[in-house]
């Protein structure tokens, strides 16, 4: 069994900063991708960064330049550096990983459970 737990969010006033973790155990074999998604009240999840096994990384455009995501294989970590803070960044924020484990060898999509995060004006 592979689990997701996720770590750092809370109440922040706009123009601060958070930082999210998200730990990844169990018997894994591997993770490739990883990334961090959002739901806010009323809208549809959305991506917000990922980050490939080589470190190579990708952002939603509302967040370019203001958040980084990065990882620590060793540790099967991957985190999200959020700065410059806007009430809009308000949501619930999930980790994922693609994961591989073996006997049998199988690769599927794990999710956390979601952590809070909210911005004050």
């Amino acid at each position: 069994q592979v689990q997701l737990v996720e770590s750092g969010g809370g109440l922040v006033q706009a123009g601060g900063s958070l930082r999210l973790s998200c730990a990844a155990s169990g018997s894994i074999f591997s993770i490739d991708a990883m990334d961090w998604s959002r739901q806010a009240p009323g809208k549809q999840r959305e991506l917000v960064a990922r980050i490939t096994s080589d470190g190579s990384t990708n952002y939603a455009d509302s967040v370019k330049g203001r958040f980084t995501i990065s990882r620590d294989n060793a540790k099967d970590t991957v985190s999200l550096q959020m700065n410059s803070l806007k009430p809009e960044d308000t949501a619930v924020y999930y980790c994922r990983g693609d994961i591989t484990i073996m006997n049998p060898r199988l690769q599927y999509q794990s999710w956390g459970q979601g952590i809070q995060v909210t911005v004050s004006s």
